[in-house]
């Protein structure tokens, strides 16, 4: 499902603590010191983070955001229609938050699979299931 930083073995879920936001990823992978903690934790992420952190790595080197996106693809997990609709119905309820979609599909993913959803950003610090670090 995911893999550890450093690491190409897949891993089970039930090894997984943490859904990471691709918020927590991009500052894992930029050595953020508050992050440090996390770097031996199986990160488990859906494909729009996939995107978001590709998306971010390609602003700067399509070389750089090459090499990571390799490296996490193997990290994507997959999720049904009932994640989904749950996410959307979730993003709606909060609407006044401005949530992403990604995010809303990482965090219902998060609390279904009772994982720590892990995130920097500032709209999910109030919200149960979340670990929020900056």
């Amino acid at each position: 499902m995911g893999v550890r930083v450093g690491q190409k073995e897949k891993c089970k879920m039930e090894d997984v603590r943490y859904f990471f936001d691709s918020y927590a990823v991009i500052e894992l992978l930029k050595e953020n010191p508050s992050y440090a903690r996390f770097k031996d934790e199986q990160i488990t992420i859906t494909v729009f983070s996939l995107a978001e952190i590709y998306w971010c790595f390609l602003l700067e080197d399509e070389n750089t955001a090459e090499k990571v996106y390799e490296k996490f693809k193997k990290s994507v997990i997959l999720f049904g229609d009932e994640i989904l609709k749950e996410a959307m119905k979730f993003r709606k309820q909060n609407k006044k938050q401005n949530l992403s979609y990604a995010d809303c599909i990482g965090y219902t993913y998060a609390l279904k699979h009772k994982i720590i959803f892990l995130t920097g950003d500032k709209e999910f610090s109030g919200f149960k299931n979340v670990e929020f670090v900056k």
